[in-house]
């Protein structure tokens, strides 16, 4: 059992249908490297960035919402054009990506999704964790956490 956390950043809602969201994510990741969003919300926990995956309309298949963003203590204060949500306990299956990103991350779920049905995912939210080790060029490290039922 993974605890909740609070998180804030910017979302898109996308699919995984013609690499709609490679496109969409891409853009987003662009989005808040650019415009420096990390710097820009309050009440941080810490200095890892999250992806979560939420909203799902079914399963991988099917539409879902992205919000990268950073765990805070409190959703108080949401700047203008960000999304802040809470999210509840669940119990997670972890997966660690390794190797070159964010191609490690893409092979990990390509995995994933192959393993759909024995994992027997819940489709509340799942999120990735880049922390220090996501950042060590071919080394590099990051955590995936499935929620099960």
């Amino acid at each position: 059992m993974t605890n909740g956390f609070k998180v804030i950043g910017i979302s898109v809602r996308t699919t995984n249908k013609d690499g709609q969201a490679m496109q969409d994510l891409g853009k987003l990741w662009g989005q808040f490297f650019a415009e420096n969003i990390f710097e820009k919300i309050p009440h941080k926990v810490s200095e890892e960035i999250y992806a979560i995956y939420t909203d799902y309309k079914s399963d991988y298949t099917e539409e879902y919402t992205t919000i990268i963003g950073v765990p805070v203590t409190s959703l108080d204060e949401i700047p203008e054009g960000m999304t802040g949500r809470e999210f509840e306990a669940e119990q997670f299956r972890k997966f660690i990506a390794k190797g070159a990103m964010p191609a490690a991350v893409g092979n990990t779920w390509m995995e994933i999704w192959q393993r759909d049905k024995e994992l027997n995912r819940k489709y509340t939210y799942d999120y990735e964790v880049y922390g220090a080790k996501s950042r060590q060029g071919d080394h590099s490290e990051v955590d995936i956490f499935i929620a099960t039922k």
